[in-house]
């Protein structure tokens, strides 16, 4: 099976030993995306914005890999604080309008560089 990295323009750089994604045979993983906000170059203020722009990185990593939000099968959630469940829910109900993906939700000790949310997906090609 073919492996593929995809390394995405309009997506903070990973601050680890990782990639964005893997495209394996028809299948892309992406990497968490934490709340980033890219033009800013840090990360962004509070569980919304960080929801924000973790999902907005999220969809920069699956557009370079030729996807949407349409063609995500699975997510994961992670979270600092469970009781920012309810804001991270309305936030990802306006991303994936339309036909949510199945999803996984936990609240972790820590994120790294402070987050407060990270967000990793699954999606399915042929995409779009």
């Amino acid at each position: 099976m073919e492996r593929k990295v995809i390394e995405a323009k309009n997506a903070p750089a990973a601050i680890g030993p990782y990639v964005h994604a893997v495209q394996a045979g028809d299948l892309v993983f992406t990497s968490g995306q934490l709340g980033i906000d890219v033009e800013k170059g840090g990360m962004a203020d509070g569980i919304a914005a960080q929801t924000e722009a973790s999902l907005k990185n999220l969809k920069a990593i699956l557009n370079e890999a030729g996807c949407d939000a349409k063609d995500v099968v699975k997510t994961t959630i992670f979270l600092a604080d469970i009781n920012d469940f309810a804001t991270v829910n309305e936030i990802y109900g306006k991303f994936f309008e339309g036909g949510a993906p199945a999803r996984s939700c936990f609240q972790v000790a820590a994120l790294p560089a402070g987050g407060l949310v990270e967000i990793e997906a699954i999606a399915v090609k042929p995409c779009k």
